[in-house]
């Protein structure tokens, strides 16, 4: 818009200079033209009464150097009455033209090399007609002509300039509050929710700012009314939750016993961290910084001590890869806990007992890659499988398990794929990206020949 407003400003304000400053400079090349010709008639009539007094060569020079012109005026005598032709002065215009101006008795311009001359008929004492020559050389015709058009042209310049810098700042004027706006969509895009945009500029923009902040206000509300949401139904699970750790109480002691008394522990604390998560004022919207995240081995090894218990009692097989020395992830360690829970709990809840799985590890330069695998059938509609809320199909799914793994991933700048495992059932991939970049395909591509070459399909359960 400000380049639009200088481009439109320019081309009017040139046109206007122009419109006026070449008819300007024609009037004044005509003007100059105009003076030198009539100093050039004042020359010419201060000689002619003394030619209608006498034709004496001596007296008529006197008069013509008396005149201050002698060395451009020449005058032109004809025969008559018993007196001879006189020629005074240098000719400069052509027979012809002086004929001319004697016979019709009227005074002419003609051009000759160098400029011009006035031909001025005088009528004589005994009644022929002398002709007086005032040559006028082209630089008296064109004095003060250049200078004038300079004047024209700065004149023009420092309009067309000024105009430029007047629309210039007003292009400013304009563009600064939409960058604002802009910067200001952005930062609420990217989570800061306290972004608001300065009302200031022409009134469209005022009330685009102003309907911006009044938006930004009512995402606000919006989100801590959410919070308040989630935290209220999070409290509401804290009686059956009482219940339920009291119950256990009365299980005894056992292998089963201690894994609901895990459980039911376990799910008070995710509860506790909804309800503190939810009542937290201000959202997380910055990067994680150095030194942030987890050891996703330890977080793996933690959780598979978990379900390895209830692996026993269904009799399935199951191994770890991976997750002997530490790995850094940029990802809270509660998230990711979440994440194997959900996917490790669909292994449980969608294949038979007895069948087997694995959780590998791949610590790469730029990604670490979590693999979830097992010897199930396999997954029939993976695209149903990924899209949130509609699940794999069976009964109990909600859909939402892969979209808290997904979540995490693409935070992160990584993606979620899931194919075929070397168990021969279904691989839910897991590719946290280290540096905040989307995953290459050339990583891919390493990862498969890592895994001998198994193709793989986009999908999984919930």
């Amino acid at each position: 818009m400000r380049w639009a407003l200088v481009k439109v400003s320019l081309a009017v304000t040139t046109m206007v200079v122009l419109a006026f400053a070449v008819p300007l400079g024609l009037v004044i090349r005509e003007m100059a033209r105009d003076r030198a010709f009539s100093n050039a008639e004042r020359e010419a009539a201060a000689v002619a009464p003394a030619l209608s007094i006498t034709t004496d060569r001596d007296q008529l020079e006197r008069v013509v150097a008396a005149a201050g012109s002698d060395a451009g005026m020449a005058v032109h005598i004809p025969a008559g009455d018993g007196q001879r032709a006189l020629e005074l002065g240098r000719q400069r215009a052509a027979d012809q033209d002086i004929a001319a101006v004697r016979r019709l008795g009227r005074a002419s311009t003609t051009g000759v090399r160098g400029g011009s001359t006035l031909l001025q008929p005088v009528a004589l004492s005994t009644g022929e007609i002398a002709v007086v020559e005032v040559y006028v050389p082209e630089s008296e015709v064109t004095n003060g002509v250049g200078t004038a058009w300079a004047v024209l042209a700065g004149v023009g310049l420092a309009l067309v300039v000024g105009s430029v810098a007047v629309a210039d700042r007003l292009g400013v004027r304009m563009v600064l509050p939409a960058r604002r706006l802009v910067e200001g969509a952005r930062e609420l895009g990217e989570g800061k929710l306290g972004a608001r945009v300065p009302e200031e500029g022409p009134s469209e923009l005022r009330l685009a700012a102003a309907a911006f902040n009044s938006m930004a206000d009512q995402v606000v509300q919006l989100l801590a009314n959410e919070r308040e949401l989630a935290a209220d139904l999070s409290h509401r699970l804290r009686t059956p939750l009482t219940v339920l750790r009291l119950n256990t109480a009365s299980l005894g002691e056992g292998p089963a016993a201690e894994q609901t008394r895990t459980a039911v522990a376990q799910l008070e604390r995710e509860v506790d961290t909804i309800i503190r998560t939810a009542r937290e004022a201000k959202p997380q919207t910055a990067a994680a910084g150095p030194g942030a995240g987890c050891d996703a081995a330890e977080v793996v090894r933690e959780r598979m001590a978990f379900w390895s218990a209830l692996a026993e009692d269904e009799g399935r097989k199951w191994r770890v890869a991976g997750a002997e020395g530490p790995v850094r992830i940029p990802v809270a360690r509660a998230d990711l806990a979440a994440a194997l829970d959900a996917l490790l709990g669909n292994v449980f809840r969608h294949t038979p007992e007895g069948t087997a799985f694995a959780v590998d590890v791949h610590n790469a330069e730029d990604a670490v890659i979590v693999l979830v695998s097992d010897a199930g059938p396999g997954i029939p509609d993976p695209e149903a499988a990924m899209a949130r809320g509609r699940g794999s199909g069976s009964d109990g799914s909600t859909g939402l398990g892969l979209d808290i793994v997904r979540r995490l991933a693409e935070s992160t700048g990584g993606d979620v794929r899931i194919g075929s495992s070397v168990l021969g059932g279904t691989e839910v991939r897991i590719w946290i990206q280290l540096d905040g970049r989307a995953p290459s395909r050339g990583g891919h591509r390493q990862l498969r020949r890592r895994r001998r070459g198994r193709p793989t399909t986009a999908s999984g359960p919930t």
